[in-house]
């Protein structure tokens, strides 16, 4: 694939590897990974039990892997907190990054040697240096596999499993501003206690967080919070089957919420399926197969925009084996306007003659009182009452047309009322008739029932009188090769001497 041209034969909603130049980086999972100024960044992560310190970085113009190397902030301290400078990034996995401004904000992660409460490490893309920040107020404990989610200079986390392996389902806020972490008080049930979820914002007024694990299960759920009441629920979920999964990634662009990878132990997920937030519809985009890269646990996806375009690229994984492939996919433009309920025109233009009736009522109520206002002093202002005149008629006139246009719309309703009675009249009937194909169906799956036990009787009374033709084969076997004895005794008998000719002949010598 051409670097210059690569675009222009990239279909929509397909993975394609990228043809990478340079060295690639070590493979590994659990890993976390973001786009800065098309360059994708790849942090830390896990091999073989071995957690990785390193930060690798794909240019997406000329797609050329490269090493960066940090170095500390002055002052830094290691994540032991014995006061010793460090000048790499320490080792770690199962951490979350967000990206804000030109820094890498990594919360969290299994860091050996790491203290109880959570640390945030800030990498700054402008000096290449990393530091860890201090925070203060309701600090959560330490874990990994939590999600992260961007929220203006807030950060949000929920979930995640802690250094004892608890499990845990509480919302921490983090604001980069003050460096100051908050706890949330919820209502309602809370999504059960997971790791290795996804969360993502939607109208910066719900979090939603799918899917993860806990010890023992695997989930395919979908929560909401609404920070507007604090309240969790778990709304219905229309379209494709979205399957349980852990170590997934996602990635938002505008309402619609990308979901690849993950897998439950056993079985990578190879479906990429997207949820538009608004409708609450799963849709599978594509699959691969089973053991391919991208159906992986541990993976990451990022978002990508090259000019104008905006791209899915995915890394790293292990379904069986570690990965370092690059994929990329170009989401095809997706249908952001309302569910199809509110598409209709009949419905859009009686929605917008109520709106327009309202309006009109509350204009009517303002302006007849001040027209009447201006009427009582029509004898000191007398050019008032022509042109509050003038303003009644037009109104009245802009009244009846709404109104005729509203009588328009009830007959529109009506029809559209009838028509779906009718629907509902010819479902009703083939109900009815599904009902009875269904119970002739489970006829004649009785029928088949006893024509396979008679078969079956049969198929014996076959093989018994086989061993009866077997016995009546062996009887005339014995049969002739008795007669043919007989036979041969008889002809013995009649060539002897003095047989029977010298019987015949009467002679007694």
């Amino acid at each position: 694939m051409d670097v210059d041209s690569w675009r222009w034969g990239l279909a929509y909603d397909q993975w394609v590897a990228l043809p990478v130049t340079g060295s690639r980086p070590p493979a590994r999972y659990k890993h976390a990974a973001a786009v800065v100024d098309q360059k994708l960044y790849i942090v830390g992560g896990s091999r073989n039990g071995r957690y990785l310190s390193d930060v690798q970085v794909l240019n997406l113009s000329n797609f050329s892997w490269s090493a960066l190397k940090l170095q500390m902030n002055p002052g830094v301290e290691n994540s032991e907190g014995n006061g010793g400078l460090v000048e790499a990034l320490p080792p770690i996995a199962g951490h979350s990054m967000v990206k804000w401004d030109k820094k890498l904000i990594m919360l969290g992660g299994n860091l050996k040697g790491s203290s109880d409460r959570i640390l945030v490490h800030c990498i700054d893309l402008e000096t290449d240096t990393w530091s860890v920040m201090e925070t203060s107020g309701k600090v959560p404990i330490a874990c990994a596999g939590h999600s992260a989610t961007l929220f203006g200079s807030k950060i949000i986390m929920f979930g995640g499993e802690d250094s004892s392996r608890r499990l845990i389902n509480d919302i921490h806020v983090l604001d980069l501003e003050t460096l100051t972490w908050d706890l949330v008080e919820t209502k309602q049930t809370p999504p059960a206690p997971r790791f290795d979820h996804t969360a993502a914002m939607h109208a910066d007024h719900y979090l939603l967080v799918f899917g993860g694990c806990s010890h023992s299960a695997f989930f395919s759920d979908l929560h909401v919070l609404d920070f507007h009441t604090m309240e969790w629920s778990q709304p219905q979920i229309q379209g494709d089957l979205a399957t349980p999964r852990a170590g997934h990634a996602g990635i938002t662009i505008d309402e619609n919420w990308y979901i690849v990878g993950g897998g439950d132990n056993k079985n990578g997920c190879p479906e990429t399926i997207v949820l538009n937030m608004s409708k609450l519809s799963w849709l599978a985009l594509t699959s691969v197969k089973q053991r391919e890269p991208l159906a992986s646990e541990g993976i990451s996806i990022s978002l990508a925009t090259i000019d104008v375009d905006k791209y899915l690229v995915a890394f790293g994984g292990y379904n069986g084996k570690y990965n370092n492939e690059v994929f990329i996919m170009r989401p095809k433009p997706r249908d952001s306007s309302r569910p199809k309920i509110f598409q209709s025109p009949a419905a859009a233009a009686a929605a917008a003659s109520v709106t327009a009736a309202y309006a009109l009522a509350k204009t009517e109520k303002l302006d007849f009182a001040i027209i009447e206002d201006g009427v009582s002093k029509g004898r000191e202002v007398k050019h008032s009452q022509p042109n509050g005149t003038i303003e009644l008629e037009a109104l009245r006139e802009e009244k009846a047309n709404l109104e005729l246009t509203l009588a328009e719309v009830h007959g529109e309703s009506s029809k559209l009322k009838q028509e779906i009675d009718e629907v509902n009249s010819t479902h009703a009937e083939l109900s009815k008739e599904f009902q009875s194909v269904q119970g002739q169906l489970i006829a004649e799956r009785s029928r088949c029932f006893k024509l396979e036990a008679q078969i079956a009787e049969l198929q014996k009374m076959l093989e018994s009188m086989q061993s009866i033709e077997n016995e009546v084969q062996l009887l005339r076997e014995q049969k002739s090769a008795l007669e043919k004895h007989m036979e041969d005794a008889s002809s013995v008998e009649k060539q002897a001497p003095g047989g029977v000719w010298r019987w015949i002949a009467g002679g007694n010598n």
